[in-house]
């Protein structure tokens, strides 16, 4: 009885349809940052060494990258609402699931064996609600630049009308 509950719930945090991303493949992770007040979508784009868990909820991909000559590593669960979408950029040739190898090199070593691929067929995931969310965020931030147009008008107006009323005093006392 449990057990099917706690199955039952899992499900319902999963998302419909995700990539297929396996090790190697270079992929571009879109996600929301929210910082204070503010939302916005962050990429990051690096090679994945490691998949957790892929028919679970809290299937994991693991994302390298170099930035600025340093190595960066990021996890991401796949179904986390933070996680807009993924899209996979190139596919490799890999013989391993983990592909802790590529820390210690850099450079041409450290490249992988590309793979021809359908990219379109692959990255074809449409999430409505994802896409509905991308759209709100987009007219919430052009409501936010029409209340902010219009609060400097005003201002401007006010400005206007008492460098007007200044004016005017100057010329009655000459």
């Amino acid at each position: 009885m449990s057990f099917d509950l706690i199955s039952k719930v899992n499900e319902s945090q999963k998302k419909a349809k995700v990539v297929d991303v396996r090790s190697g493949d270079t992929v571009k992770v879109y996600q929301k940052i929210k910082e204070g007040a503010k939302e916005r979508i962050q990429i990051f784009e690096g090679v994945v060494i490691r998949t957790d868990r892929k028919q679970s909820h809290t299937s994991r991909i693991t994302v390298r990258k170099i930035a600025s000559g340093v190595g960066v590593e990021k996890s991401f669960l796949i179904h986390s609402p933070l996680v807009e979408k993924i899209q996979v950029v190139r596919r490799a040739k890999v013989r391993r699931n983990f592909l802790s190898y590529l820390r210690d090199r850099s450079g041409k070593s450290a490249r992988l064996r590309g793979q021809n691929f359908d990219r379109e067929a692959v990255n074809d995931v449409r999430d409505e609600a994802a896409e509905a969310e991308a759209a709100r965020l987009k007219e919430a931030a052009k409501e936010e630049a029409a209340a902010k147009a219009a609060e400097k008008a005003k201002e401007e107006a006010e400005l206007e009308a008492k460098a007007a009323e200044v004016e005017a005093r100057h010329t009655e006392t000459e």
